[in-house]
C-alpha cells in the first residue's frame, strides 16, 4: 500500500473560529480527518506527524525549514511521499528553502494549504488536501511522476521555488510567473512531464545549514543615500538588491558607489527584477553595465523568496565567493533560466 506522511506544522488550513473572541485559532488534525471523511476512501496508509506547537506561516525560521528536512530524511525510505501542511503567506519561501535543501529528491513533498478554514462551508481545504495526496501518491512505472518540491492550490501544482503568493482574497493564491505549472487538476489530473525534473539517479541527502544574515534593498525614485548606505554598511554578508525592468538601477555616482563599497568589503549583491514576470540581464542597458562591471550578480528571473532562500543556502554551504556568484547564476534546482 503507498504510504503518504503528512506534516502539519499549522496555517489556516488546520484554524477554527473561537467562539467567544472571533479570532482564528488553531485546532489538532484529528478534527481535520473528522472534516474531510472522504480520506477514509483513499487507499492510502497516511500517517500524521504535527508540530507542537503548530505555527502560523508568519513565525516560519530556517529553524524549522531544518526541522521538516531532517523530518523528510528520517522518513524518506518509510514513505513513497510527503505533504506538508502550510500557511500560505511564508509557503513558497518553505518550498524553495527545501528544494535547496533536499538534495536528489526523488519523491513527491508536496505542500499545500488553504484560504478558508477546513471547517467552513465553502473551504478550499478538502480539495487541495485530497489533490496533493493524489499527487505524492502518483507513480508511473514505479517511479514518482513527481519527483521534487512543489505546491499545490486551486487546481495547479507549481514547482516550489517558481511559485509566488499573490492573492490573498481568492482561492487562486500562487502563481509561477516564469515557469509553467507542473500539473492541473480536472475531472483528471494532467501532468505535463517535460516541465517536471527528472528523477535523480544520486543518492538523497540532505543540507541544513542556512546562514540568514542578508539585507534586501528595494530600490525607487527619489531613494536617498542614508536610506541605500543604511543596508549596504550593515554587517550583512549578502544583499538582494530590487531593480528596475531587466535589472536597471539608477546610474547616480554615490550610488554604484555604495555598491562598489560593499562589493570590495565582501558583500554579495544578487540583482532581481521588481517585475514579477521577465529576467534580469545585466549590461543590456547602460542603467546595469555598471552593476555588471563592479561584479553584481544577476538573479535572472528568480523570485524574491527564492533569491532569499537560495542567499541562505549557499552562505551556509561555506563556499568561496566565486563558488556563491557561480551558483546564484547557475539553476541548482530548477529555480532559474538563463
Amino acid at each position: 500500500m503507498t504510504k503518504i506522511l503528512i506534516i502539519y506544522t499549522g496555517g489556516t488550513i488546520g484554524m477554527v473560529n473561537d467562539a467567544k473572541t472571533g479570532v482564528l485559532i488553531p485546532f489538532d488534525f484529528e478534527q481535520i480527518k473528522e472534516n474531510v471523511p472522504e480520506l477514509a476512501r483513499l487507499d492510502y496508509e497516511m500517517v500524521v506527524h504535527s508540530f507542537v506547537p503548530i505555527i502560523d506561516s508568519s513565525n516560519m525560521h530556517p529553524d524549522q525549514w531544518k526541522i521538516l528536512a531532517e523530518l523528510i530524511k528520517s522518513n524518506y525510505d518509510e514513505f513513497d511521499g510527503f505533504v506538508i501542511l502550510h500557511g500560505s503567506d511564508t509557503m513558497s519561501f518553505t518550498a524553495s528553502a527545501l528544494s535547496f535543501m533536499l538534495k536528489n529528491l526523488a519523491k513527491p513533498v508536496v505542500l499545500t494549504g488553504s484560504q478558508l478554514p477546513i471547517g467552513e462551508i465553502r473551504t478550499d481545504a478538502k480539495e487541495n488536501l485530497i489533490t496533493a495526496l493524489e499527487i505524492a501518491a502518483t507513480k508511473s512505472k514505479g517511479k514518482a511522476v513527481v519527483p521534487e518540491v512543489c505546491i499545490y492550490f486551486d487546481n495547479q501544482l507549481f514547482r516550489g521555488n517558481r511559485s509566488i503568493k499573490y492573492n490573498t482574497e481568492k482561492f487562486e493564491a500562487f502563481r509561477s510567473p516564469n515557469y509553467p505549472i507542473l500539473a492541473e487538476a480536472g475531472v483528471q489530473l494532467s501532468f505535463f512531464h517535460n516541465d517536471i525534473l527528472p528523477v535523480p539517479t544520486e543518492p538523497f541527502y540532505i543540507q541544513t545549514k542556512f546562514d540568514a544574515n542578508i539585507g534586501v534593498l528595494k530600490i525607487y525614485p527619489g531613494m536617498t543615500e542614508e536610506v541605500v548606505y543604511a543596508v549596504t554598511r550593515s554587517k550583512v554578508k549578502a544583499i538582494v538588491l530590487e531593480t528596475f525592468g531587466s535589472g536597471n538601477a539608477t546610474t547616480a555616482k554615490w550610488f554604484t558607489d555604495a555598491l562598489a563599497e560593499a562589493i570590495e568589503n565582501g558583500k554579495h549583491i544578487v540583482d532581481i527584477s521588481q517585475c514579477q514576470r521577465g529576467s534580469v540581464q545585466l549590461g543590456m542597458y547602460e542603467t546595469s553595465s555598471e552593476l555588471k562591471k563592479m561584479g553584481v550578480i544577476s538573479g535572472y528571473d528568480m523570485t524574491f523568496e527564492t533569491a532569499v532562500t537560495k542567499l541562505m543556502y549557499l552562505l551556509g554551504a561555506d563556499l568561496t565567493a566565486e563558488e556563491i556568484k557561480a551558483q546564484m547564476e547557475a539553476p541548482i534546482a530548477g529555480e532559474l533560466t538563463k
